[in-house]
């Protein structure tokens, strides 16, 4: 029979993996010094961009990895540290962490893993400063229009300068 704790800490290590397999991106972050209160606020702006933060014992969270295959991850949990698991658009869960990130100084955003890909904490930074899909949609939009808008302007001012053309022709045989 196993005693309680390697059962707790097997329990810990599939919940782990099946978060692995159930996101599209993965963020550590290191809370040391976070009051509890920060930590909640952390936890809820993280829910309202569809991603939550798992905190676990490091050798647990370590082995979990390993067995994911993301040993490029592993040597950055030590200390008190969370696993950030988004399952929507990292960019929002990105943004999230930097607008907490900025407000907290004791908040360290270590690493990322989007695609295959590690994020260090400059790649977390530029994807959390990109613009949102609107904004994003609105400006090709706007690149698509342009030429439109150029060319009706330039035969608009052709057949302003036509007009004025023949007004000026009809001023001077009137006079």
């Amino acid at each position: 029979m196993k005693k309680l704790g390697s059962l707790f800490r097997e329990t810990l290590e599939d919940n782990i993996k099946k978060e692995l397999k159930a996101s599209d991106s993965v963020f550590i972050i290191k809370y040391s010094k976070l009051s509890s209160p920060d930590l909640t606020a952390l936890r809820q702006s993280l829910k309202d961009s569809k991603a939550n933060l798992f905190v676990a014992k490091n050798s647990v969270a370590r082995r979990a990895l390993k067995e994911m295959k993301l040993e490029e991850m592993v040597k950055f949990v030590d200390g008190p540290c969370g696993l950030v698991f988004a399952k929507g658009e990292p960019v929002e869960t990105s943004r999230a962490l930097y607008t907490f990130y900025r407000d907290h100084e004791n908040l360290k955003l270590e690493c990322g893993f989007l695609e295959n890909r590690l994020l260090e904490t400059k790649d977390i930074v530029a994807m959390a400063k990109l613009p949102t899909k609107e904004v994003l949609r609105g400006q090709v939009v706007m690149a698509l229009n342009s030429p439109i808008t150029g060319l009706v302007y330039v035969l608009k001012q052709t057949l302003t300068k036509f007009i004025y053309c023949i007004d000026q022709i009809k001023n001077k045989k009137t006079t």
